[in-house]
């Protein structure tokens, strides 16, 4: 059984908790993949996966969600096989937060909702699939990710396999600079775009070892500039990732759509993910899981070379 609520309003798992108050590695992971990314049963087995990763690379996996109005960080069993199962699950940005809590509901938390309870509870890494960012039509709509603005104002650093291509990655990474958010790529200089390694969008910094990144994270706080998130892009392998050809077409057909039955708003993103994987076979959302991994990996890897000193 969880604990009580600390003073903060977060309830942490005793081997994160430990691992924190010792210094120990610890790595962030969003619910949202759980709830509402993945298949089920598939995604109670995947979420195992993730965090099985994470510790096999040498930190403290940390779950993220709302279980019972209670925002846990790290889950154990039960907590995990409601976010796995439940349909009264709700998907929960910082601004739902609150509410869910109070209500005594369920939620599976954003990038952004993940951020910000992660930075809250003293956890400095965070691993996740892609970030929202700017959509396509945002000129007419306004519509741009909740994950940007919290990022801008979040210290944490957030492992990821870039924007998904979805979205306008030009104006995304506009927004990214206009509101301070770092960005360096992992092993690249290009920005990747989820699905792909590559968005055709070149990136000024780059670092290649988790030793250089934990070295960018030791600067940034030393220079006080880590009042905002640092974003380390991680590419998808290219053998992982989905096929140039097959990608351009399936975004197009999604694109086309999503505008003749008027999808719009916060409904285009789960849309054209679904359309993805429907229109390859599934193939889509294997890259999906196989980047997660790689994201995991990566970012218990920094989180260990910054608790040994780097």
């Amino acid at each position: 059984m969880p604990g009580p609520a600390s003073p903060d309003g977060l309830v942490v798992a005793p081997d994160v908790a430990e691992a924190l108050a010792s210094g120990a590695p610890v790595v962030a992971l969003e619910s949202t993949l759980i709830s509402h990314g993945l298949p089920r049963p598939d995604n109670r087995d995947v979420a195992v996966r993730i965090e099985d990763t994470v510790r096999a690379a040498g930190a403290v996996p940390a779950t993220i969600a709302v279980v019972e109005g209670q925002a846990r960080i790290g889950l154990d069993d039960a907590a995990l096989d409601v976010i796995a199962t439940s349909d009264e699950v709700a998907k929960v940005s910082p601004r739902d937060l609150a509410v869910v809590a109070a209500q005594g509901g369920h939620g599976a938390t954003t990038v952004a909702a993940t951020a910000h309870l992660a930075a809250r509870a003293g956890i400095a890494l965070f691993a996740t699939g892609g970030l929202g960012g700017v959509h396509r039509d945002a000129s007419r709509t306004w519509d741009e990710s909740a994950d940007l603005p919290v990022l801008a104002r979040t210290p944490i650093t957030v492992v990821c396999a870039g924007v998904k291509s979805i979205l306008d990655v030009a104006a995304t990474l506009e927004r990214m600079e206009t509101l301070g958010i770092g960005v360096v790529g992992y092993g690249t200089s290009r920005f990747p775009a989820f699905y792909r390694p590559d968005s055709g969008f070149d990136l000024e910094w780059r670092c290649d070892t988790p030793e250089e990144v934990a070295a960018v994270i030791g600067a940034r706080i030393a220079l006080g500039t880590d009042t905002s998130a640092l974003v380390v892009a991680n590419p998808v392998k290219e053998e992982d990732a989905l096929p140039q050809e097959m990608h351009d077409r399936v975004l197009g057909e999604g694109l086309d759509l999503a505008a003749k039955t008027d999808v719009r708003g916060k409904d285009v993103t789960p849309f054209l993910l679904a359309y993805f994987h429907q229109a390859t076979a599934g193939l889509s959302l294997q890259v999906n899981i196989d980047l997660v991994l790689e994201n995991a990996t990566l970012a218990a890897r920094i989180a260990a070379a910054r608790a040994g000193g780097a």
